[in-house]
């Protein structure tokens, strides 16, 4: 595994205490026992057990990082920075994390006051005096998003969309699949390479959604395309799809062009609450894959409405979307502060709940979690191979970033704390036919 080189704290008064001890001795309370992990310190002193997992402390200013922000963001910033490191297997590596944590009881624990006095000494000393902890807290991380502006106002959402998706189309190249498609695909089998899995779940919601020759579709949140295109070469819809990602937007234009479909599909740059046709414009069909967790819990109810009002009465409405329980909707600390900022999931009943009330008649909740854990692996594997090219284009701060994403994206679908599915619904208000779920 590649690593950022950490800057270590210039040389002030010594001690002569060895780190990693030490270490483990003032962590016990916050990890209730003996130290789960062989942690190596910046000294060279090691502790902990020789089979367990190893981390490495690359330099004090990880501690500083864990003292100002306990928990997940702290160890993440101090990972992304390569001021911490977990050589080897960074999956199986977290995953005897959660199960020590599980096994420990450690979720909510908290230290005794005099816990966390010590610890504070500990890590002053280990220092040598240099954290800082009675002044500002450590430089966030370049790569940590800085968001500003009302929350899901339509300039923020445009930043937000921009932090996470305009790195550049050559770097989403070398992680997706040909077709670019960013969610979860359709597999058939563990061993169906990542492109047939995208293709097939493009294909199932083009027949999910009865498209035909001619028919007009409206996709939501188009991403690279990759649906917008399928619908239109496969399929023979006529599409108009909408993002606010200006990246993804040159992206699909090239891509018209290079088909020659440039009388079948139209990408607008606009917001998805000014996507709504004029009165008696509905289109045959909407679709948005993978988009509704970014418009956020208060404007969900807006969301909803946008589709059921951009579609004709008895046409059908495709919704693929992520869901989540627990006390991290956004994802969790790390994924709300690197990754995606305001995003929110809910567990999929309530998504439902909201749609309904949007209107719309749900006819078909199809669950993909397990698909998702086959779509990441073949992420990982195409970015683990273009590794070298990703540095360049990105830096190794972005790379770690990446890494620690997909790694935990996968365990998080693996393990059943977030799930993905395909929401179909229809509009009611005429007669319409839709096949029985098995003759999708």
């Amino acid at each position: 595994m590649s690593s950022v080189t950490a800057t270590r704290t210039p040389s002030g008064p010594s001690t002569d205490r060895p780190v990693a001890p030490a270490l483990a001795e003032a962590l016990r309370p916050f990890v209730a026992g003996d130290l789960p992990v062989r942690l190596i310190a910046w000294d060279g002193s090691v502790a902990g057990p020789e089979d367990a997992p190893v981390v490495e402390l690359r330099s004090p200013d990880a501690l500083r990082r864990l003292l100002w922000h306990p928990g997940e963001l702290g160890a993440a910033q101090a990972y992304v920075t390569g001021e911490l490191d977990v050589p080897g297997d960074l999956d199986a590596a977290l995953t005897y994390a959660f199960a020590v944590a599980k096994e420990r009881g450690l979720s909510g624990r908290r230290p005794s006051p005099q816990a966390m006095i010590s610890a504070v000494r500990t890590a002053l000393e280990l220092g040598e005096g240099r954290l800082g902890l009675l002044g500002r807290p450590p430089a966030p991380p370049a790569s940590q998003a800085r968001i500003r502006g009302r929350l899901h106002s339509k300039l923020r959402d445009i930043r937000s969309i921009s932090h996470h998706y305009d790195l550049s189309n050559e770097f989403y190249s070398l992680i997706l699949d040909p077709s670019m498609a960013y969610s979860c695909g359709y597999h058939a089998s563990p061993d169906q390479p990542l492109e047939d899995a995208q293709f097939a779940k493009l294909s199932l919601i083009c027949r999910k959604l009865g498209l035909q020759p001619g028919m007009r579709l409206l996709d939501v949140g188009c991403g690279w395309g990759s649906l917008s295109l399928h619908a239109a070469e496969h399929f023979g819809a006529q599409v108009t799809g909408v993002t606010i990602a200006a990246e993804q937007k040159k992206f699909i234009d090239a891509r018209i062009a290079e088909r020659g479909l440039q009388d079948r599909v139209t990408i607008r740059l606009l917001d998805y609450r000014d996507a709504v046709p004029a009165a008696g414009q509905e289109y045959d069909a909407v679709s948005s894959i993978e988009m509704g967790e970014h418009v956020g819990q208060d404007n969900y109810p807006t969301y909803a409405t946008v589709l059921h009002d951009s579609v004709r009465p008895g046409g059908r409405v495709l919704v693929q979307q992520m869901s989540r329980t627990g006390k991290w909707p956004g994802g969790g600390p790390f994924i709300e502060s690197f990754i995606a900022p305001d995003m929110y999931m809910r567990p999929v009943g309530e998504t439902v709940a909201f749609l309904e009330r949007g209107g719309l008649e749900v006819r078909d909740v199809h669950a993909l979690r397990e698909h998702y854990v086959l779509t990441v692996a073949g992420w990982i594997e195409r970015f683990e191979a273009n590794v070298e090219r990703l540095t360049e284009l990105v830096g190794e701060e972005v790379v770690r970033v990446w890494r620690l994403y997909l790694v935990g994206g996968s365990m998080a679908f693996r393990d059943g704390r977030m799930g993905v599915d395909q929401i179909l619904m229809v509009k009611p208000g005429a007669p319409h036919s839709l096949p029985a779920v098995r003759d999708f």
